[in-house]
């Protein structure tokens, strides 16, 4: 009996997805972004809090007045190898809660995965136009209440570039992002507008990580 017991845990352990790569505690995240020394995300602590299976921030709320949240990331290190991001998530909030892009009040919220180059000078001028990308318009979620999964490949073509420009179009200008790459992470824009210009809730709203796997 306590041999078959044995055996079955095996079995499961060798079941269970394995992750290469997790993202780092709460502690190594960063709530910005910080350039030149000024947070654009107003209102917001430097760090999410951390729990016990990830992190998680509150929502500036009622209005832009008060604050928004545009980018939470990471310095992953080298991505050269990787092939896809899964990320877990929550949004709680009353039943009624708005969820506003500050600078697109008239789109929808949504949440995008974000790549940023080593050396990036934020001017997206030149090659600079390459140092920034956003995942593919069909991997993008509006923000609502409830339990998410985002599933990224990170070889799909339509990754978006500072200025629009699809990776498919500059493969090389992608692979060279992945090998030095400097942030990763999310980014909180509006649906079809900004992907990381803020966003502030109507009323009192919480944002959680469950999971962050680099594959």
């Amino acid at each position: 009996m306590q041999r078959r017991s044995i055996l079955s845990c095996m079995g499961l352990a060798l079941l269970a997805p394995v992750a290469i790569a997790a993202a780092p505690g709460a502690p190594d995240w960063e709530i910005g972004p910080v350039i030149r020394g000024k947070n654009y995300s107003v209102g917001m602590p430097l760090r999410p809090r951390p729990t016990p299976t990830g992190w998680t921030f509150d929502f500036p709320a009622p209005d832009a007045a008060t604050g928004h949240v545009h980018y939470v990331t990471f310095r992953p290190g080298s991505l050269a190898g990787k092939s896809r991001i899964t990320v877990r998530y929550r949004i709680d909030a009353r039943p009624g809660t708005r969820f506003v892009p500050q600078e697109s009040p008239d789109l929808p919220a949504a949440l995008s995965l974000y790549l940023q180059r080593r050396g990036d000078t934020w001017s997206a001028k030149g090659r600079y136009e390459h140092y920034r990308w956003f995942s593919p318009a069909a991997t993008v979620r509006a923000l609502a209440p409830g339990e998410y999964e985002m599933r990224v490949r990170l070889d799909d073509p339509d990754w978006i570039s500072v200025m629009g420009r699809t990776s498919g179009s500059n493969p090389d200008a992608m692979r060279a992002a992945l090998a030095d790459a400097d942030r990763l992470g999310l980014t909180f824009g509006a649906l079809g507008g900004p992907r990381g210009h803020g966003v502030f809730a109507t009323t009192p709203a919480r944002f959680t990580l469950l999971a962050f796997d680099i594959r």
